[in-house]
């Protein structure tokens, strides 16, 4: 275990060095909140603005952060040398235990974006006992057809990589549109990520096999995510489909399915438009308050500041909702002393009592 935590670390692992960040230092026995980042971003142009937003603070004041950059993907990387064997998407995921064990974990809470999604959802599959919960934007579960394959070659041969990345990472409406967003993550895409260590990461996330879960009683030894899950998506995301797919394949009593409206490809980061700008939440907003409501449902943080209302701490039931009908928030007895808590990550439906709805639309 380091004697200094704050700060930047590269950590040895049986498939290389990663390059991760600590914020903050272990509160107790609580576990470690955990990030990875998606194809063509690192922590910083992935995670940045979320874990800024003054809401998203509290919150992380009650945790140690570890962010995780992919190989060769943190700023001021270095350049693979030619014939370097970029890791697959299982042997990044078999990196993650010796952070976790450099850094004295004993378990964590993964945040990850499309690619990193996927690396923590093989990496909980793997590493169960590591895991206490995932928020997973923008996973594809599944790996590429021939006919998807064929597609992104040809696309490689057509565009520039920022531009290919860029079409993973946001919507057809907003790459129309050209918003000072997609402008921004294009000029940073193409000028602060290594672009050949960026191509071996689009090469080896393009060739990734199917997570292979099933929901529990469709297949026999149906294997599955075991720890508490909330999946997020915009609407009209590129990844819509596939984090529909994934969570058909998931328990459905401790999955939650969040899909946020207005809010482009990248979620955590999306402003929201003009048309909903009279909206008490941009779009970060509106993720870590659902992010508040997960901790919650799994026994952390009872009493949360809001600052929307006295400023004081305020029980967790009588949080603001995400929504203006029919679903409640998850709520949950809370773990003040880092004890690890029993999950609960049901949510309510306004429109009966026991009914259950796991699938959350947030607008405003």
């Amino acid at each position: 275990m380091p004697e200094c935590w704050d700060g930047e670390h590269d950590i040895d692992t049986p498939y290389g060095l990663l390059h991760v960040v600590i914020r903050g230092s272990p509160k107790g026995n609580r576990p470690a909140i955990l990030t990875y980042h998606d194809v063509g971003l690192n922590h910083k142009l992935c995670f940045n603005t979320f874990f800024n937003f003054e809401d998203m603070q509290e919150i992380t004041k009650h945790f140690v952060v570890c962010h995780v950059d992919a190989p060769g993907q943190q700023v001021g990387a270095s350049q693979f040398p030619q014939g370097y064997q970029f890791p697959s998407m299982e042997q990044l995921a078999a990196m993650l235990p010796s952070v976790v064990q450099h850094f004295g974990f004993k378990y964590v809470i993964g945040i990850g974006v499309g690619a990193g999604a996927y690396v923590l959802a093989k990496f909980a599959l793997i590493f169960p006992d590591l895991v206490e919960g995932l928020v997973l934007m923008n996973i594809d579960p599944n790996g590429k057809g021939w006919i998807d394959w064929a597609a992104t070659k040809l696309s490689g041969l057509t565009s520039t990589l920022p531009d290919t990345v860029l079409s993973h990472l946001f919507s057809q409406e907003e790459l129309v549109s050209n918003t000072e967003l997609v402008q921004s993550y294009r000029q940073q895409i193409g000028n602060v990520v290594n672009q050949a260590n960026l191509q071996l990461f689009w090469n080896m996330y393009n060739s990734r096999r199917d997570l292979d879960i099933n929901r529990p009683g469709t297949v026999p030894n149906a294997k599955t995510l075991r720890c508490p899950v909330m999946l997020v998506v915009g609407d009209n995301a590129p990844a819509e489909d596939g984090v529909v797919d994934c969570n058909s394949k998931l328990d459905p009593t401790t999955t939650t399915f969040l899909k946020m409206a207005d809010s482009g490809g990248l979620p955590q980061v999306t402003q929201a438009p003009i048309k909903v700008s009279a909206c008490p939440f941009l779009q970060p907003g509106k993720l870590t308050e659902a992010f508040k409501y997960f901790l919650q449902g799994m026994g952390y943080i009872a009493h949360l500041k809001d600052r929307r209302l006295s400023g004081g701490a305020v029980p967790s039931a009588s949080m603001t909702r995400l929504t203006h009908s029919r679903t409640a928030s998850l709520t949950s007895a809370g773990s003040v002393d880092g004890s690890r808590p029993q999950a609960c990550t049901h949510s309510e439906s306004s429109e009966g009592l026991g009914q259950v709805n796991h699938t959350m639309e947030v607008s405003c």
